[in-house]
């Protein structure tokens, strides 16, 4: 059996909810560790799972930027509860390897960690990654991803429907899932969101809504 992959975690919250310290703490395939570890473990079998504050998130760029410049080939995963597409480029340009929204569920937090440690769900930039790997990132499904595509591009939920033959219901249903995981609904954050996570353009133009 591989070593536990060691969890740094970075600028914990004071309202974090106690289940997700618990559960990092106590999968077997994780250990959380101390800063001091960094200098005594394997660094591809490290994560740094920072927590970024919002209203100061220059200080999160500077932590992310120290942890890369000390240990470079450490893992880095952004905790954010809400984040501009502008915001999230800084974080990618800082050193950051992956992102993930903290209203997700701790096992989602914690099978992000365990991807990120084998190498997988990297974000490093627009097309770095197939859109269902950067997706998972930000605990999206693979459904979830193509209806962000369609709703970047500016279809409506109906057209969105149409096209992937799925009921507007249904549509509205990942647009909500959307909308909790990457905290935002707005059409810029949006299409910023779609262009970081490499998602493929839709070319055609939306039709016009119908009144």
């Amino acid at each position: 059996m591989s070593a536990a992959v060691g969890v740094l975690i970075v600028d914990e919250p004071q309202d974090l909810c106690p289940t997700v310290r618990a559960t990092l703490e106590h999968l077997p395939e994780l250990q959380t560790v101390q800063e001091a570890d960094l200098e005594e473990a394997g660094p591809e079998r490290l994560v740094a799972l920072v927590f970024i504050d919002e209203r100061r998130i220059a200080d999160g760029l500077s932590r992310i930027g120290a942890l890369r410049e000390r240990q470079p080939r450490l893992r880095i995963l952004a905790a954010f509860q809400a984040l501009s597409g502008a915001e999230l480029g800084a974080l990618l340009a800082a050193g950051t390897d992956a992102v993930i929204a903290r209203s997700g569920h701790p096992r989602e937090l914690s099978a992000a960690i365990l991807a990120l440690a084998a190498g997988q769900a990297c974000l490093s930039g627009p097309g770095a990654e197939p859109a269902a790997e950067s997706g998972e990132a930000l605990g999206l499904t693979p459904r979830e991803a193509e209806v962000l595509r369609f709703l970047s591009a500016g279809f409506s939920n109906k057209e969105v429907a149409r096209r992937l033959a799925l009921s507007v219901r249904t549509v509205e249903t990942h647009r909500l899932n959307l909308r909790r995981k990457t905290q935002t609904g707005r059409l810029k954050d949006l299409v910023s969101l779609a262009r970081q996570l490499g998602l493929a353009p839709v070319l055609e133009e939306p039709r016009p809504a119908r009144h």
